[in-house]
């Protein structure tokens, strides 16, 4: 398949802020049946979900380590959600926002908003009242074709609510790859990552005011969870690229050229774990680990639930578990 063109712009990365990571280990790897189980969610007995890039939910006992398929929504599965009403909330790259009932049933939440189809649903939040709020990452690459998007830095990712009735509103406009979502334990605010801005965002729901959440970051955001101790747990898929920060700020037709070679020879995703979590009112860093395993890296999702923080990856064929 061909790829899509791409238009660049320049764009001058801000210098990150630095802090000494915490200590950590991964207490288990969980191998599993598919590609990329890019977001993970803890079900009430335990037992841990997440999407492949076949298009399988799959469901993992933490005990056992055996897995067994859910569903086949027949797209790309990214974010997983709980939804207060039962069921989970699915953020299929190619579907569109989805609902998967008890008995294994999907449904169609959202798959357009003003008669546009979604171009890549990536993640999302659901309030106690059935509020979604989940991110467009790009009005125009697919899911398979991400780094098209952060090549070309156009922004025109999105942060959108639906409501319980099925209204849709768009809360944020012009986000650089929006990605993660997640609402503050008090919900009167959510936070949403720029992946190729380097930062996060928080939007008062109250008056719609958005403003940077924390420092500006070492690495690409990616997926983000209120973790069951309060704060606000972030990953950070890989480092900063040197060679992407040094062109960005020069002639577009540079990174024109970069995009037409071959994807061995592109700016690649290093395979580390790095995940943060933040305080989610005044945005202060709390923890920042950073860890390696053989493995498991190019960590794209998080739960703290008890005493693991459990972590996707959009490149492994596992999820993994710090211990916490």
């Amino acid at each position: 398949m061909a790829k899509p063109s791409i238009d660049p712009q320049r764009w001058r990365p801000p210098p990150a802020d630095l802090s000494e990571p915490d200590v950590a280990h991964v207490a288990r790897v969980y191998p599993v049946s598919g590609k990329g189980p890019e977001d993970v969610l803890v079900l009430p007995d335990g037992s841990v979900l997440t999407g492949l890039e076949d298009g399988r939910i799959v469901r993992i006992d933490p005990t056992s380590a055996q897995e067994r398929t859910v569903v086949d929504t027949g797209g790309r599965p990214f974010g997983l959600e709980r939804h207060p009403d039962g069921g989970v909330v699915v953020c299929d790259g190619f579907r569109g926002l989805l609902h998967l009932s008890e008995d294994g049933t999907l449904t169609t939440l959202l798959d357009r908003v003003e008669g546009v189809p979604l171009k890549f649903c990536n993640n999302a939040a659901v309030a106690a009242d059935g509020t979604i709020y989940l991110s467009d990452s790009t009005r125009k690459f697919g899911p398979f074709d991400w780094r098209a998007d952060l090549l070309e830095h156009r922004p025109t990712g999105r942060l959108l609510r639906r409501d319980p009735d099925g209204n849709v509103e768009v809360l944020l406009d012009g986000l650089a790859f929006a990605n993660g979502v997640a609402l503050t334990p008090a919900e009167d605010a959510v936070i949403v990552a720029e992946t190729a801005g380097y930062v996060l965002r928080r939007v008062d729901l109250s008056t719609g005011t958005a403003t940077q959440f924390g420092p500006v970051l070492t690495g690409f955001p990616d997926n983000i969870a209120l973790g069951d101790d309060g704060l606000i747990w972030v990953t950070i898929a890989s480092p900063r690229d040197a060679a992407l920060d040094a062109l960005l700020p020069r002639a577009p037709w540079m990174r024109s050229l970069v995009w037409a070679l071959p994807d061995r020879l592109q700016p690649q995703p290093k395979s580390t774990i790095h995940v943060q979590a933040y305080e989610p009112e005044t945005g202060q860093r709390i923890h920042d680990v950073h860890t390696s395993h053989p493995d498991f890296g190019m960590v794209t999702g998080v739960r703290k639930c008890g005493d693991r923080v459990w972590l996707g990856s959009l490149e492994s064929r596992a999820i993994a578990a710090l211990s916490w």
